[in-house]
């Protein structure tokens, strides 16, 4: 059956291996509408080889002036993209908006129950109560893109969440996993943006540099497996081989395993719950092959303890973490700040707002939101 799918944020990596799984499984999809930021010359060229009936960019008037297919409409505000991706012509969308952009179309979507493929780790960690809430209400899937987390997916596919223990999400390490902590101030963004394993955009590379990815993917499986902080771990796993684990009351660890490629958990996530052939390379157990293993050290790497505070906080803190670290991140790369001042900059958001913040509403968590990045600014 074709399913008819949406991409929010079709020119970024996960967009961009969203296409290739698109179009290798030839006439299983239709793509009713593509959404992008800034770069559209790209999302252009999409629009004319997928043939979407409407797409939309952040920069509408620099999309306008691009060519479009003749049948193509170009959506203008958020409000006409919210109400494309709630029409009937709509079965699933995949959410790859870095940031917090993506969350008003997402619960949009969820209200109208549609099925979210989810690789925006923001949409959970901001505001993971309104949507999980939104999912239950309308019947909709959320079904996680991230490597990790489609990882904990798969292997909890058929068992009862109270026979789970834990969920152990494995991570890279990053480029810095071995530099001692005293030279972080020293390094570098080309230094942040040169991951070893994962070729991802500019803010999530950076994330994985200071292990705030991992933190923010820690929020992330609290809500969508429904997970306390003390049953989310993590463990470093430098090959990216096994994407995460679970381990179950008696003691067996089920992990998933494959070589480091988006486009196997797009997939899963897309067709779910078929398996497809992919366009990935297979995993040879025959060749030689190590996997490594080893505690996170959290005094290079405070990001992880930040984020265990803010599931335990609860209420709109996951929305501060975010938000400090984004602003964070972008005084970073325009070096303002050191490497090493990104936690010490959340840590310090996250401190003045301890407590009094709500997340009743989208407003309450807007606002905390908005109140974070105002401290991180000026930290």
């Amino acid at each position: 059956m074709q399913k008819r799918l949406v991409i929010l944020g079709s020119t970024g990596s996960i967009g961009t291996s969203a296409i290739r799984v698109i179009e290798h499984a030839a006439g299983r999809f239709q793509v009713t509408g593509l959404a992008a930021g800034r770069r559209t010359a790209s999302l252009a060229a999409q629009a004319r080889t997928l043939q979407p009936a409407w797409v939309y960019a952040s920069d509408a008037d620099a999309l306008a002036a691009t060519d479009l297919p003749p049948k193509c409409r170009t959506l203008r505000d958020e409000a006409a993209l919210c109400e494309a991706v709630s029409a009937d012509d709509v079965d699933i969308v995949l959410c790859a908006i870095v940031g917090t952009s993506g969350l008003k179309p997402v619960l949009a979507a969820l209200a109208a129950g549609k099925d979210i493929a989810l690789a925006s780790k923001e949409i959970l960690v901001m505001a993971g109560a309104l949507v999980t809430a939104a999912a239950a209400a309308s019947g909709s899937r959320i079904l996680p893109v991230d490597s990790e987390h489609c990882a904990v997916f798969q292997c909890l596919d058929g068992h009862d969440r109270a026979s789970v223990s834990r969920v152990i999400l494995t991570a890279s390490g990053g480029p810095f996993r071995r530099l001692p902590a005293a030279d972080f101030a020293k390094v570098t963004v080309a230094q942040a943006l040169a991951h070893p394993t994962w070729n991802m955009g500019r803010k999530i590379t950076i994330d994985s540099a200071t292990m705030m990815n991992k933190g923010l993917e820690m929020i992330e499986a609290g809500w969508l497996f429904d997970m306390p902080s003390d049953q989310v771990d993590v463990v470093i796993h430098p090959q990216s081989i096994i994407h995460s684990m679970v381990e179950f009351k008696d003691g067996s660890v089920m992990a998933q395993m494959g070589y480091p490629d988006m486009a196997l958990p797009i997939q899963y996530c897309l067709t779910y719950p078929e398996r497809l052939p992919s366009p990935v390379r297979r995993l040879d157990l025959s060749e030689a092959l190590s996997l490594d293993f080893e505690p996170p050290d959290l005094q290079r790497f405070p990001a992880l303890a930040l984020a265990r505070r803010a599931m335990r906080e609860g209420d709109a803190m996951g929305a501060v973490f975010n938000a400090a670290n984004e602003i964070a991140v972008e005084r970073f790369c325009r070096e303002d700040i050191t490497f090493d001042r990104i936690p010490v900059i959340v840590d310090h958001v996250m401190q003045r707002l301890s407590g009094q913040t709500r997340a009743e509403s989208l407003d309450d968590i807007l606002a905390a939101d908005a109140e974070a990045r105002r401290l991180a600014e000026s930290a």
